[in-house]
This record gives C-alpha cells, structure tokens and sequence, in this order.
C-alpha cells in the first residue's frame, strides 16, 4: 500500500480514530484505501468514508478534492455521554453532553464543501472514555488536565446530512424572524458562540440571509428552498474548491 502524506497514518493513530473506523467498515468495508494520492479510512461500496474526530480543518485539501470525484461521506463523533478517567483507574461521570449542533464546531472550518453534490456529513453520537492526567503546565487551558487517549464505548446512533437543507431543518422553528445569534442561542439552549458557528455555516451555504442589524447584531431570516444559493445538483468544483 502506498501511504500518502495527507493520510493519518497508523502509527499515530488514536484509539477513538481506530475504533469508528473498525465500526464504519463492518459489513464488508475495506481500511486504509489509497485513492487518487490520499488514503481513505473507509471504502465501503464505492463510498469513500473519512473519520474526523477534531475540527476538519486539517483535512480541508484532502476532502474537497476527493468529493470533486467520488462519493464521500465524513464523519465527526460528538459525545452524548463521556466517562472521565485517570492513569490510576479513578473514574468519574462528565456533566457535559454533547449534541448535533456540535457539529458546527467543526464545520466552520469550511461551510462550503456541505454544498458538494458528492458529499455528505453523518454525526455520530456517541459514549466515549476520556484516559487522561493532570500536568499544570500543559493543561492550563483544561484546569490542568491533558488528555491521553479517547476510547469509544458505544455509538449510539448517527444523523446523516446531505447539504444545506438538512442542515437548515436544525433550526428552531419558534425562531422570531428576522433573528439574531442570541436568538438561537436562546432557541437552542446552547452557548452564544456555537450559534454563531451555525449561523455562518448556512449563510455560507445560503440557507440564511443577513437582512439587517439590532443594534451592532446582524440581523438573519431562514431562506426558502427555491432561494438557497447554489443548488447541490448545480454546483460547480471551482465553487467549492478550498
């Protein structure tokens, strides 16, 4: 097998990476599949599945050029339920959970490749365990904390997307209109900041149109089908293209 430089790469391979990779290919998908330069993760009748478990920034190059050609679907595990534990064995239950809209976190990297005829976005919601240490220096920005290894328990199930529409459909339908990100923030019960990834991944996507301003907050109201910008059937490479 050639190994491309923009692959993984087994060697530093983690084990929640590892793990949905063995899952995605049940039923007969073949691992670590070179295709046109890169190495795919999951080839699964003629479906190209990549697994991305951190923001998809990484693989921006990787993925537009592979959608441009072949079917892909990329999958981000978000965690409805983690188990926190140490190098000791302690073990702890986290009180966050994760949901679908988190899937906004990762995809403000590059909004745009959702508009690709070929490509599509699955979450996994999932349980994980979290190994991790303390280290004060390292682990500043997590109360002191570096994590060792995520390792999953069990996925729960998985929501498919297949371009701005479904993507859209995750908006509240008691949304005032127009609406501001505090508005869907407070719709959604989530933090101001993932309302504000999600409303620019579909303005990028033209399922949102900005219409004006309250105040110094930009102002959206939810596009009809017919309006959204570039139809998933119609879209071109160069307009995807990173």
């Amino acid at each position: 097998m050639t190994v491309s430089t923009s692959g993984i790469g087994t060697l530093r391979e983690q084990p929640l990476h590892a793990e949905l990779k063995a899952w995605y290919a049940r039923d007969g998908g073949e691992v670590e599949v070179p295709v046109d330069g890169y190495v795919v993760d999951v080839v699964r009748d003629s479906l190209l599945i990549e697994i991305q478990t951190t923001g998809f920034a990484g693989v921006k190059r990787k993925l537009s050029r592979l959608s441009a050609v072949h079917p892909l679907l990329l999958v981000y595990p978000v965690a409805t339920e983690r188990w926190l534990a140490t190098r000791e064995g302690t073990q702890r239950k986290s009180p966050k959970h994760g949901t679908v809209l988190h899937l906004f976190d990762a995809l403000v990297s590059f909004p745009h490749l959702a508009l690709c005829p070929n490509f599509s976005l699955e979450v996994a919601l999932i349980h994980e365990r979290v190994v991790r240490h303390r280290d004060a220096r390292r682990g500043r920005r997590h109360h002191g904390w570096v994590v060792d290894e995520r390792r999953l328990v069990s996925v729960v199930r998985a929501r498919r997307f297949e371009g701005a529409a479904d993507l859209a459909a995750l908006l509240p339908e008691t949304l005032p209109q127009p609406f501001t990100t505090a508005d869907l923030a407070h719709a959604l019960g989530c933090r101001r900041q993932l309302a504000q990834r999600m409303a620019y991944c579909l303005r990028e996507m033209g399922a949102l149109a900005v219409v004006g301003k309250s105040r110094r907050a930009l102002l959206y109201r939810k596009c009809e089908l017919e309006e959204i910008a570039y139809d998933r059937d119609r879209a071109t490479v160069e307009e995807i293209q990173c």
